[in-house]
Formats: C-alpha cells, sequence, structure tokens
C-alpha cells in the first residue's frame, strides 16, 4: 500500500529513543522527511543522520517557547509541516493516593500543555492547505487506567479529551487527529517499570516481565516496529477518514472492544 508520504514533512516530538523513534524511523522509511526531536540535541541529529531525509532539533518542550522553536526550526528547513506526531515521556509511577501539586504540574506540562502548544503552531498552516495529520502517542491506560501509574494515567486522559474535541472541529479542514495506544511494548521505559516493580515485590525483573506477558493474548511485548508501522497508516493519506479515534496497538492486552 502506498501511504502517500513521499514528500510529506513530519514533527515527531520526543523522537531520539523508544516509540518516538520508531515513529520517525517508519515515516521516514515511507519517503517522509522528519524532524527529530529531543532534549539533547546530538542525540537527535544522531538519529536523523541515519535517516534519508531529515534534521535533528534540541528541544524542551516543556518550556513555553520550547514548542515553537522546534515548529520554526521544522518550517525553516522544509517550508511547511504535514505531520505532527504528539509524545512526551511518561512521568514516574506511582499511586494517585498522595500524589503532590509538583508532580501533577509536572505530568500537565509534558503530557498537555506541550502538546496543545505544539498543535497550536502546527494547525493553522495544515488548515490552510487542507492536509494534515495529528497523532497522539498515548497509551491503553487512556482506555483502562493503570495501576501505579496515575500521573500518566491522569495526563493521558486529559490529552485524550483535547484531542477529540480538536478532532471534530478540524475533519472538514482535511485535518485528522488520532491517538495510538501502546500495550506492553518493548521500550526502556517498559523495562524500566518492570524493574521498579520487581524491586518494590522482591522478585526479579524477569519474573515480573513473564507474569506481564502472561497477560497478552499475543503472548509476548510487541516491538517497536510494529508500533511504528501502525503509526505511519494513520499518519498517511489512506487514513483520511479516520478521525476522532483511539487505536489501540496492544496484542489483545485491553479486553473491551
Amino acid at each position: 500500500m502506498d501511504l502517500g508520504l513521499t514528500g510529506r514533512t513530519a514533527v515527531v516530538a520526543a523522537s531520539t529513543g523508544g516509540l518516538g523513534r520508531a515513529v520517525a524511523e517508519a515515516l521516514a522509511d515511507e519517503g517522509a522527511r522528519v524532524v527529530v526531536s529531543g532534549r539533547r540535541g546530538e542525540v537527535a541529529e544522531k538519529v536523523a543522520a541515519g535517516l534519508p531525509e531529515a534534521i535533528g532539533v534540541e528541544a524542551d518542550l516543556t518550556t513555553p517557547n520550547g514548542p515553537r522553536a522546534l515548529m520554526d526550526a521544522a518550517y525553516a528547513a522544509y517550508g511547511h509541516v504535514d505531520i505532527l506526531v504528539l509524545n512526551g515521556p511518561g512521568p514516574k509511577p506511582g499511586p494517585a493516593a498522595g500524589v503532590d501539586d509538583t508532580d501533577l504540574a509536572r505530568a500537565a506540562e509534558s503530557l498537555l500543555l506541550a502538546q496543545a502548544r505544539l498543535v497550536t503552531a502546527a494547525l493553522p498552516a495544515m488548515r490552510e492547505r487542507r492536509w494534515g495529520r495529528i497523532l497522539a502517542i498515548g497509551s491503553s491506560g487512556v482506555t483502562a487506567p493503570l495501576p501505579g501509574l496515575a500521573l500518566s494515567n491522569a495526563g493521558r486522559a486529559a490529552l485524550a479529551g483535547y484531542l477529540k474535541t480538536l478532532a471534530a472541529e478540524t475533519a472538514a479542514d482535511g485535518v485528522t487527529v488520532n491517538l495510538l495506544l501502546p500495550g506492553r511494548i518493548a521500550t526502556d521505559r517498559v523495562a524500566r517499570l518492570d524493574a521498579a516493580k520487581a524491586e518494590r515485590e522482591g522478585r526479579t525483573t524477569e519474573a515480573v516481565a513473564a507474569a506481564s506477558r502472561a497477560t497478552i493474548p499475543a503472548g509476548r511485548y510487541g516491538t517497536t516496529a510494529e508500533f511504528g508501522a501502525v503509526a505511519a497508516f494513520l499518519c498517511g493519506a489512506p487514513a483520511s477518514y479516520l478521525t476522532g479515534t483511539a487505536v489501540r496497538c496492544d496484542g489483545g492486552l485491553v479486553r473491551s472492544l
């Protein structure tokens, strides 16, 4: 299937590793010009150097001017932005009881405010061109809140509500807005969460991972390449009538439709 991404420009937030990098690589493989971003500019440049046509940009999206600076760099390099992939690091794990104001504010800053600022910077030109894709990398916690991840559950659910509202406002302009929700994908963050749980429970990390895999109908963690492939489709031309949805890539982990 031709996804129609050749010559399109994609900005992928927080794409120096993990799921963000997987999406950047998948879009590049489909012919898109990619803006790789991260707080460590040298890493962003290294990742970009390994893609067919890409630039690396240092960007701290949790600062008020960070999102605008990232979009300005993309416009300066490529003239326009067709695809915006929203992504941000997950907050620290922990229960809902006892969450303090500082941690909650940080979660809102990275998972909602930064993403909304990126949309504000990218959307007007997409509407004018009457073509755009906004895709957020979320979490299965949007559908079924995950135990021990209160801050992530709160921030990502808030972003989902914002984007669902946005999708209805932009559909007639040719701009789709969707979420892609990973389950247990084999990333460094998932490995860290498994290790933290193992330490809390006095078990080995492998025992925790094995128990986690047993809850997934597919019987394994997903790969980043599998996740990236779904993201590329959602950003492509054939997905033009798909908007306002949350698509799960989770091996059947969440048992609801």
